[in-house]
């Protein structure tokens, strides 16, 4: 149903359950860009303000190391599995129901948990706006499409996709004036106003209308009931095995069972079914496992900046507020990477700007690898700037190319390849994280234990710097046996640091050669597809697009 509406054969949505793409004045077109802007940084800013201040909630809501790791597995769950649900809903509902559902939902926990401060209702919070993010995504690349021209529509795809990914290096730089002023609810409650903000944009310039259509079966529900406790045991065993360590804790092996056993279950029902919420058959074509792939490898050596280079600069003692010039840098030159890409972009060859960003990515992981205990935040301006430009260069074109693979083979195919993408990316994000910091510890251990052996007693240079570190506690401590063990310590701490340096730089020097392996691997890709004589999808999308839109005109019914 599409109430009393005439839409022309071009104003079609493509993709299921969007709205219709009428032909916009100028005006209206800059307010729906508007509101998609504030519905990306509304769906990554909250929870991108706690991940990025996990030590400073953890200490504030009084939760364990352990406790406060949680929250990332909460919302890359719920994240993950939400637009199984949320896609067909749209379809079946309507757009508007499921926008102001999904919002009040979320603002209303958010509300709640500013009264209610305990470690399970922060997790709810964290789970529900995993929830909002993957609608408020949606909603991002809808209103995008509708602020576009039907030529530029491509690019609108991009911004969407592209603006959600500004809240990371954004939360930077906003986390610090907002802690300020008072204790972590100064941040839910800013998450809270973004919220409303966003409902009452939504209210007043609302999307036009969506077809309908009954999609939901009964056989859906099994599959999303095996696949949220399946990705929820994965995301955890990711989130949570550096901290409690992989091989110490016994939970970690049979959740990792459990995962496999549940997600292979859901893939096994949706592999026999005739109409399949996952079209396994689809998502198993090379085609789109490489895309999905690629996507999943590059934001794994993204970790570079959100692991690396802020581990690194946290383990030298700086603050949030020490880093974040250099995270305002970052943040511009990931707004100039999209702008770059936007200007960039050829449909006859979508996957350069991903060829680039690698390349960049090993530039920005060689650069930082020669860090020492005297780095500062200046220092990595040039690197971090590289990775923040190639981390909004390479998403927007990835997306683009999955997208019109699975439009081709038709719009059923959407569902299967929104879900892996997405997958792709917050599993990247977890497995990043978890890979290099697993490394950076073993690597510690090793070049601490090194150091160490180094320190001689014997040797005058060691003799006097423990002699100066005890010197430096002289005015508290006055028993001698005290103040040199006590100095001895200061040296500790001392190596310490440098050991954790130089894993940091063992982690970016393996950051460099995986993405330089991947410039390599995009290359090859691009050459095989020219050997073949394989069209570009877009183009291929595009002419199959032109073709319908002809036909229609030539003697299609209107909607």
């Amino acid at each position: 149903m599409t109430l009393a509406y005439q839409f022309k054969p071009h104003e079609r949505p493509v993709i299921p359950g969007s709205p219709f793409n009428p032909d916009h004045p100028t005006e209206r077109m800059f307010a729906y860009g508007f509101i998609g802007v504030l519905a990306g940084l509304t769906g990554g800013l909250g929870n991108a303000l706690v991940t990025s201040n996990l030590i400073y909630f953890q200490g504030t809501l009084g939760l364990t190391a352990e406790q406060v790791q949680w929250s990332p597995a909460a919302y890359a769950t719920t994240y993950i599995c939400a637009n199984l649900v949320l896609v067909k809903f749209r379809q079946q509902f309507g757009l508007q129901l499921f926008l102001r559902l999904m919002l009040v939902g979320y603002i209303v926990l958010t509300a709640a948990h500013l009264v209610i401060q305990d470690f399970w209702s922060a997790i709810v919070v964290r789970a529900m706006s995993g929830i909002a993010a993957a609608g408020l995504s949606t909603l991002g690349v809808l209103t995008w499409f509708q602020a576009m021209p039907a030529p530029k529509r491509l690019y609108g795809l991009m911004i969407g996709v592209s603006v959600p990914q500004l809240a990371t290096p954004l939360a930077r730089v906003l986390a610090p004036s907002l802690l300020e002023w008072g204790d972590w609810r100064v941040a839910y409650v800013f998450e809270l106003g973004l919220a409303l903000l966003t409902l009452a944009a939504v209210l007043i310039l609302p999307l036009p209308p969506s077809e309908r259509s009954k999609v939901f079966e009964r056989t859906d529900f099994v599959t999303i009931a095996l696949l949220l406790p399946g990705v929820g045991l994965l995301c955890s065993v990711l989130a949570l095995g550096r901290t409690v360590w992989w091989l110490e804790r016994e939970w970690i092996g049979w959740a990792m069972i459990g995962a496999i056993l549940l997600i292979s279950s859901a893939f096994w029902i949706e592999h026999r079914r005739s109409n399949p919420l996952l079209m396994t058959r689809f998502i198993g074509q090379w085609p789109i496992v490489r895309v999905a792939l690629v996507a999943f490898c590059i934001r794994v050596v993204l970790a570079e900046q959100t692991f690396g280079a802020v581990g690194l600069l946290s383990s030298l003692g700086y603050g949030t507020e020490q880093i974040r010039t250099l995270f305002i840098i970052v943040t511009l030159a990931s707004i100039a990477g999209l702008l770059v890409t936007l200007a960039a972009m050829r449909p006859q060859s979508p996957a350069r700007p991903i060829q680039l960003a690698c390349l960049l990515i090993a530039v920005a992981a060689w650069l930082d690898s020669g860090a020492t205990s005297l780095t500062h935040p200046a220092d990595l301006y040039l690197s971090q700037a590289l990775v923040g430009f190639a981390g909004l260069m390479f998403i927007g074109p990835a997306f683009v190319i999955g997208m019109s693979r699975a439009l081709l083979g038709g719009p059923q195919y959407f569902i299967s390849l929104l879900v892996v993408f997405l997958a792709s990316q917050n599993l990247g994000g977890l497995v990043g994280t978890a890979l290099f910091g697993t490394v950076e510890t073993a690597r510690e251990k090793f070049h601490s234990n090194i150091l160490t052996q180094q320190i001689r007693l014997d040797n005058p240079i060691d003799a006097n710097r423990l002699a100066a570190s005890a010197q430096q506690v002289a005015g508290v401590i006055t028993d001698p046996a005290l103040r040199s063990a006590e100095g001895s310590v200061l040296v500790g701490q001392k190596v310490t640091r440098e050991a954790n340096v130089l894993a940091y730089n063992d982690v970016f020097l393996i950051i460099a050669v995986l993405a330089f392996v991947l410039f390599l691997w995009g290359i090859v890709i691009e050459i095989n597809m020219r050997k073949r004589g394989e069209i570009s999808p877009i183009v291929r999308l595009a002419q199959a697009m032109a073709a319908k839109i002809t036909s229609a005109q030539n003697g299609g019914p209107r909607s």
